[in-house]
């Protein structure tokens, strides 16, 4: 193309027959050398190429100069339809000066622009070879440990080797659904909320050690990658203490949502900080995403961080804030961008799992979980329990062993770690008495002896005195009646327990001016239940209890409150004063009215377990409260009552009504005497 463009200049000088004149030679070479800067600017293909355009070939063949310029013209302004230039071809010419001049400038720009960018890919393409050459030493794993720190590094490994302890919890913990004991309803409840389309968030309550973690992490188990749950097979079940997490008001540290670093103070990954870029980390929600985010205690948990979240539950996704976060920073990573924008996912299944009452949990959170509650353990429970770690230990118990255990605690945990103390004992008995028989066998880096050891009572009486434990129920049922002495019912938290109360009866030194004598320590609710048992006495008996002084005691203490007990108070004092005894298989709850009434009370179903574990046969509950129990719940007989002489036919031995009829008689008898005399 060049060589196109230099053979049309000369065939427009050789046409030129004519010698030029001085002042045309001189703007032909003003023309030319605007050609020839052109040509450098450009290049003569991009030039010619241009031209084709513009329409300007066969202007720029021509002989005059005013036509060639015209040429210039439509090629740098890229517009064919200009038809002619200035008439003053010099100021044409220096327009078209300027014009290239200003190409050039910024083609002299672009170069510098374009100089710098390459300096910057060399030196970023450098230290990325730089950092290709690292990541390749640290592959090869070079020595680049000193020898002291090698030393430390094979101490560590040394330490690791060694195996000493295994946890008792872990060795004996339920690996089957089928192992947790007691909780059969809890767990069919869990199970149909986490194997549906639509799984539910979750709170669990319960006393300790009854199960509920565990029984958590085998539901997920047995129904991930199942139809209908939408749990994946590898779907995580993350496990946290509600204990251990704090609300940091500054978002500093959080490790249940996530955090943010700062890159200046709070130790961004190097490669961040060197940008001045903040670095977010997801916390647990997000490690349980698509599973179970299960946290233990969520009771103890801050308020703050329960309303956060209820944020996350609600969002299901976790957002992070940062003021160091610049969006139009292009020097940002893409995912930390992403983080920042879009926040991390958190679309999990929560499970809570709480020791305390349901008044510890923030009600909006409540609100948005299923609740189920996980039942107390009964003694036959515990030695259920006990009899299934035994076979896991491989030991032989006395006969009695999983009862006794039984009376020590309610908790299977506790159970178990009373069993392997035992067993602990046992063993090393067994070991002074016959050192040479003991054979010795590997048993996951363990030595124990290949022979059955057989635990005793006595071993279970040793670690009790030694951990000072006590019984756990100390008042136990029987089949024989006593006058002034009844059960009732008390309940704290989720633990139902037997409460003892006891009457007697005196005539008073003057007739009317009998005393009514309650423990001071016991609540102004269970006062004002003694008080409403004393209005109802005489319509029941028909006898009028100013004529007595009346001492009521709740044996162990008497640091009772509520009004539940009022029916069984009733019942101690009637019988004191009628002498009449009172069974004492059967144990009692009812707020009683003035009307003689048993009135609801709350806390039946734990109540029943306290019934059970004390050995009563028989449970008395207020009418209204027939719905909260099953029928035949623990194998007790439950009699929902709605009167007190209702109740009076299941406490007494005898029939009250006759001490009712003999009092009526004794008082018509006196009134006649009365009437005689006057």
């Amino acid at each position: 193309m060049f060589k196109f463009f230099k053979n049309a200049l000369s065939n427009s000088k050789k046409k030129n027959s004519q010698p030029p004149s001085r002042k045309d030679s001189h703007l032909d070479r003003e023309v030319n050398a605007l050609y020839s800067v052109l040509v450098e600017a450009i290049g003569s293909d991009k030039l010619v190429i241009q031209a084709g355009k513009m329409d300007a070939l066969r202007y720029m063949r021509s002989e005059d100069p005013s036509e060639r310029l015209l040429a210039l013209r439509r090629i740098l302004e890229e517009n064919p339809t200009i038809n002619q230039v200035q008439s003053d071809l010099q100021k044409e010419l220096s327009e078209i000066s300027e014009m290239i001049a200003d190409i050039l400038a910024r083609r002299s720009l672009e170069d510098k622009i374009e100089k710098r960018i390459n300096e910057k890919l060399e030196k970023e393409h450098q230290d990325y070879v730089k950092d290709l050459r690292l990541q390749v030493l640290r592959d090869e794993k070079p020595d680049l440990e000193s020898p002291h720190d090698a030393k430390k590094r094979e101490e560590l490994e040394r330490l690791d080797k060694i195996k000493l302890t295994q946890s008792v919890m872990e060795l004996l913990r339920p690996k089957s659904l089928e192992e947790i004991v007691g909780q059969e309803r809890a767990i069919k409840s869990l199970r149909s909320k986490l194997a549906s389309p639509y799984p539910q968030h979750l709170i669990l309550y319960g006393p300790p050690g009854v199960g509920k973690t565990t029984a958590a992490r085998l539901v997920l188990e047995a129904v991930r990658g199942k139809f209908p749950s939408p749990f994946a097979a590898d779907a995580p079940f993350v496990e946290t203490d509600g204990t251990t997490l704090r609300w940091d008001p500054r978002d500093v540290t959080n490790p249940l949502l996530g955090s943010v670093h700062d890159p200046i103070y709070q130790g961004a990954q190097k490669s961040l900080a060197d940008i001045g870029v903040p670095e977010p980390k997801p916390g647990l929600v997000t490690d349980a995403h698509g599973g179970i985010l299960f946290i233990d205690e969520i009771g103890e948990m801050d308020l703050m961080l329960q309303n956060k979240l209820l944020k996350v539950l609600e969002d299901k996704r976790t957002f992070f804030e940062s003021a160091y976060y610049d969006p139009t920073d292009e020097k940002v990573p893409p995912y930390i961008k992403k983080l920042f924008e879009e926040g991390a996912p958190a679309d999990f299944v929560l499970i809570g799992a709480t020791t305390r009452e349901s008044s510890s949990i923030n009600p909006a959170l409540r609100s948005r979980c299923a609740e189920i509650y996980f039942e107390p353990l009964t003694p036959k429970h515990i030695q259920e329990i006990i009899r299934n770690a035994a076979r896991k230990l491989n030991v032989e118990l006395d006969d009695g062993i999983a009862e006794t255990i039984s009376e020590y605690t309610i908790e299977g945990r506790k159970a178990i770690n009373i069993l392997a103390d035992s067993y602990s004992l046992a063993l090393n008995r067994f070991a002074e008495i016959n050192p040479p028989k003991v054979s010795l066998v590997k048993n996951s880096e363990r030595k124990i002896p290949d022979e059955k050891i057989r635990i005793e009572k006595k071993d279970i009486y040793e670690v009790a005195q030694v951990s000072r434990l006590f019984q756990f129920v100390t008042k136990k049922a029987s089949d024989n009646s006593i006058v002034g002495h009844i059960f009732g019912l008390g309940v704290a938290g989720f633990l139902g327990s037997v409460i003892e109360i006891e009457a007697v009866a005196f005539p008073a030194h003057e007739s009317g001016k009998g005393t009514v004598r309650f423990n001071e320590t016991a609540g102004s609710m269970a006062k004002d239940s003694v008080f409403n048992a004393a209005s109802v006495f005489r319509a029941v008996t028909g006898k009028d209890l100013h004529d007595y002084d009346i001492h009521i005691n709740v044996i162990g203490g008497g640091n009772i409150d509520g009004p539940s007990a009022g029916m069984a108070i009733l019942a101690s004092i009637v019988s004191a004063v009628t002498q009449k005894k009172i069974r004492q298989n059967v144990a009692v709850t009812g707020e009683i009215s003035l009307q003689g009434r048993v009135r609801p009370v709350g806390g039946v179903f734990e109540k029943a377990y306290g019934a059970k574990q004390a050995g009563i046969k028989v449970l008395l509950i207020p009418k209204e409260n027939e719905k909260d129990i099953p029928k035949d719940h623990l194998n007790l007989e439950i009699h929902p009552v709605s009167t007190a002489e209702e109740a009076f036919k299941f406490i007494f031995d005898e029939d009250i009504s006759d001490s009712k009829d003999q009092s009526k008689d004794h008082s018509k008898n006196k009134f006649d005497e009365d009437q005689n005399e006057n």
